[in-house]
């Protein structure tokens, strides 16, 4: 007879419990209760206590495995099931008990004994669920998970389904202790433990909520664990999209893309619902081209994207019109089908690009698809065409569209009444505006704040302002109508026109808080937002104490007044000479912890320059430079407009430097300013009353259609030469500038030399003006000889200065210009010309192109000029 080795490590033995326990075994043995059977082994084993367990070596006696059905193998597969029985329920105790260790060493002898060897399942379905159920539970309140996570890769090593030891409670307690993980931060070991359960089969949907964890590796910016984490849950593709999502809404772009490569090396290949996400992302992180990059590793492998993915990448770059409709006929030429939301993001980039004319266009094509009954359109393709009419304030056409739309059943949505009110409201149509907002209320459409404002705007600036506040009020006692019977459109007529528009009819002293219903109609509340009050503060003009109410009523309406508002208050007290309350304004918005803007900055620097304080304008201007808030456009005009009068070079160099920012920040300057101001400047040196710039003649060396561009130019040339040291500037190169140019940058520089050297402040360089070759314009020669002859009149007969004609002193470096006119000869020998004389004369050519204008004549002449 054959015997099996069973180690039991129990204080316990449990016999079987039937008294007339006798089994006649092979060779006609008889085994009664008290006596030895005659097999080397014994029964029941014998056991010895040990350290608190039973150590010892039992066999358990075991029939041959015969295929024959006498009796006394029946007797014998009798014999077996009650000894699988009873060491079935003694390893359920042992386990009952929390004796893990001691039930995995009964189950593994006894499943590696020939007794099971045909039937394992036998011994499995006569363990008593219930009682391990319960050693686990108590083992998991202990909070000793590792060791039943050891227990579970036992059981499973021995051929036995962990999930069937566990019923509900067991199931709820380990489902705590994974809870217990995520809640201390343990987040990789409870991801190790997911991993587990699943390979085990247990329902580990519900355990947690998963997007919870996510959002956990999201902060830690783990990706691989994330997607690690979601394989493991059944509902893994929906999640792979939430964890590129929730990268993207962090504007992690690059996480996500690692997000999105986990993704792909565990499908296998490109997974389209995670490749629709990434897409996604790369519009919400402002990536447009890694988005089309997708596109082409699509194309290089041979793949085509499904519509879905071809609808994120058109929707995603629908800024950009040529590579939408690029998109659009890659699709059709793959043979992708377009669906209705594909048609919708065209509309959409055509109204983005302000382009009426092919959203029309693709308008009347869709609507040809839908006659065919292939294409059924929705309330946001006539949504998204009645604002691109909107845009255009093209107001009828978005009547019309919003006819067909009814024609077709589509029931308009608030987005689409909202773009017909903003539709008339563009126009300046306020009344056209209110019979539409009529009209929705008793279509039984709610209307949301937005709505609201675009009434009120409309009416603001149309200059009705008292209509505008009398809305406000009526909508915030009376609410508004909504007919809930839509079909009974006549009930319009029934009840009276619509009294949150009138405000006639309102019901006095009440202040709607909440909804109510009232027969056929909801009364809904009017629910005003901050954009709502920033409305109404524009509509008070120059009323400080009306726009302080507003502010004070939105505050216990338990809304906060934003940069809007206190933009609008700093601008309003700017509009009435009140620097003081603009800048109190604006230090206060800085105290309640709301930055100012570019908007806020200017109406702050706009209030100081109606009050002619343009030290706490210049000094605002440079704090928004600190912090790195670019000025706009209003910005720069502001500050150019503000002077009248230039009193000194700081001044102007402040200007000029402006002026060069305005340039380089990309803005189109005005250059009129800047003549005026160069024309005063020089107004200075020349000592005249008269307006400068006609006396500079800006107006007369250039032909009107270049004329703008190239003076341009030259400001900025002078603004450059202006920010200078003055002895920078000793040495002037008017080469390439005509002859109206070259007075101007003599002047400035002459005026600058005025104002840096007061009286006893010796100079200490001669002025060395080169005049160059001048600029060709066609039509005229000598060209160069009337710069020089201009420059010499004015240092001579205009400013009574002293000039040498010549090298003479010239300072080395400076290279020799000729200038003289062809036929003429002159000398090398410098001339020196006095007040008296109209032109110098010159013996070599080569000296022409020089002008000094010694220090001793500008010295008596500042001299003078004092």
């Amino acid at each position: 007879m054959r015997e099996v080795e069973v180690i039991i490590g129990s204080p316990l033995v449990f016999l079987p419990q039937n008294s007339g326990y006798v089994h006649h075994l092979a060779g006609g043995h008889q085994l009664r209760r008290g006596r030895k059977t005659s097999a080397t082994g014994s029964w029941p084993p014998n056991l010895s206590v040990r350290g608190g367990g039973l150590t010892g070596i039992g066999r358990i006696p075991v029939v041959p495995a015969n295929t024959t059905t006498s009796p006394a193998t029946k007797t014998a597969d009798v014999a077996n099931r009650s000894l699988l029985k009873y060491y079935a329920a003694l390893a359920s105790k042992l386990a009952g008990s929390g004796r893990l260790q001691d039930f995995l060493m009964i189950a593994e002898s006894v499943l590696a004994s020939d007794a099971v060897s045909a039937g394992q399942s036998q011994f499995v379905a006569r363990l008593d669920t219930r009682l391990v159920s319960k050693g686990l539970s108590s083992i998991l309140r202990r909070g000793e998970l590792e060791e039943v996570m050891e227990f579970l890769t036992s059981v499973d090593k021995l051929g036995i389904r962990p999930s069937a030891l566990f019923d509900n409670v067991a199931a709820e307690d380990l489902a705590v202790q994974c809870r217990r993980l995520v809640h201390n931060s343990r987040v990789e070991e409870f991801v190790h433990v997911m991993e587990t359960l699943a390979g085990y089969q247990f329902y580990i949907k519900r355990i947690v909520d998963p997007i919870r964890v996510l959002k956990i590796f999201v902060e830690k910016r783990d990706p691989d664990m994330a997607v690690r984490y979601a394989s493991v849950l059944p509902q893994s593709q929906l999640l792979f999209c939430s964890i590129i999502q929730e990268f993207g809404k962090k504007k992690d772009i690059v996480s996500a893309l690692s997000a999105f490569e986990a993704v792909k090396h565990k499908s296998g290949g490109f997974n389209m619902f995670a490749c629709r996400s990434m897409i996604d992302v790369c519009g919400i992180c402002g990536d447009y081209m890694r988005s089309r990059s997708l596109l082409k590793e699509f194309l290089t492998q041979k793949l085509i994207p499904n519509t879905h993915v071809f609808n994120s990448l058109m929707n995603v770059n629908a800024h950009d019109l040529s590579y939408t409709f690029y998109i659009y006929r890659k699709m059709q030429s793959m043979n992708v089908k377009l669906d209705v939301a594909s048609y919708n993001i065209l509309l959409k980039a055509c109204c983005l690009a302000k382009r009426v004319d092919l959203a029309q266009d693709i308008y009347e094509e869709i609507k040809y698809i839908e006659s065919t009954r292939t294409l059924e359109l929705d309330v946001i393709t006539y949504s998204t065409m009645i604002k691109a009419f909107a845009d255009a304030k093209m107001w009828q056409m978005a009547l019309k569209v919003k006819e067909d739309m009814l024609l077709a059943g589509v029931k308009p949505n608030i987005v689409t009444w909202s773009s017909l009110i903003s539709a008339c409201a563009n126009t300046g149509l306020v009344d056209q505006a209110i019979r539409v907002f009529e009209e929705m209320l008793s279509c039984g459409c709610e209307p949301n704040s937005q709505c609201c404002n675009i009434l009120l705007n409309a009416c603001v600036k149309s200059c009705q302002y008292d209509r505008a506040f009398r809305f406000f009020h009526s909508w915030k006692e009376t609410g508004f109508k909504v007919y809930s019977n839509v079909g009974n459109r006549n009930c319009v007529d029934e009840l009276g026109s619509i009294p949150a528009i009138t405000g006639s009819e309102s019901t006095p002293g009440i202040g709607l808080s909440s909804d109510q219903v009232i027969g056929h109609t909801k009364v809904v509340a009017f629910r005003p937002t901050t954009a709502t009050f920033n409305i109404l503060m524009k509509a008070c003009g120059t009323d400080y104490h009306h726009v302080k109410d507003l502010m004070n009523e939105m505050k216990e309406m338990g809304l906060s007044p934003n940069r809007i508002s206190w933009s609008v208050l700093i601008d309003m007290c700017g509009n009435s000479c009140n620097m003081s309350g603009a800048l109190q304004a604006f230090k206060t918005m800085r105290g309640v912890g709301i930055k100012p803007d570019v908007v806020a900055y200017t109406a702050a620097i706009k209030a100081c320059v109606a009050n002619n304080n343009l030290k706490i304008a210049y000094s605002l201007f440079e704090e928004m430079k600190r912090y790195q808030i670019h000025p706009n456009l209003v910005t720069y005009n502001t500050l150019l407009k503000a002077r009248t009068r230039y009193g000194s070079l700081h001044d102007v160099r402040q200007c000029l430097a402006m002026y060069q920012d305005m340039r380089r920040a990309g803005y189109s300057a005005n250059d009129y300013f800047l003549k005026d101001l160069l024309g005063e400047w020089c107004e200075g040196v020349l000592g005249t009353a008269t307006g400068s710039r006609g006396l500079l003649g800006f107006n007369d060396h250039l032909p009107e259609t270049c004329e703008s561009r190239a003076q341009s130019l030259f400001i900025e040339r002078v603004a450059v030469l202006l920010q200078k040291d003055v002895s920078e500037n000793q040495v002037v190169d008017l080469h390439g500038l005509t002859k109206v140019e070259a007075r101007v940058v003599v002047l400035s520089v002459l005026r600058m030399i005025k104002e840096s050297y007061g009286p006893g402040h010796p100079i200490d360089e001669d002025l060395i003006i080169i005049t160059g070759i001048g600029k060709e314009i066609p039509g005229e020669v000598h060209r160069e000889w009337d710069v020089k002859h201009a420059i010499v009149k004015l240092l001579q007969d205009q400013l009574g200065l002293e000039i040498l004609v010549g090298q003479g002193r010239v300072p080395a470096g400076v290279k020799d210009v000729n200038l003289s006119r062809p036929g003429t000869s002159s000398s090398a020998t410098p001339q020196r010309s006095g007040p008296s004389e109209k032109k110098a004369s010159f013996r070599r050519p080569e000296d022409m192109g020089m002008l000094r204008v010694t220090r001793e004549s500008l010295q008596r002449w500042l001299q003078n000029r004092q």
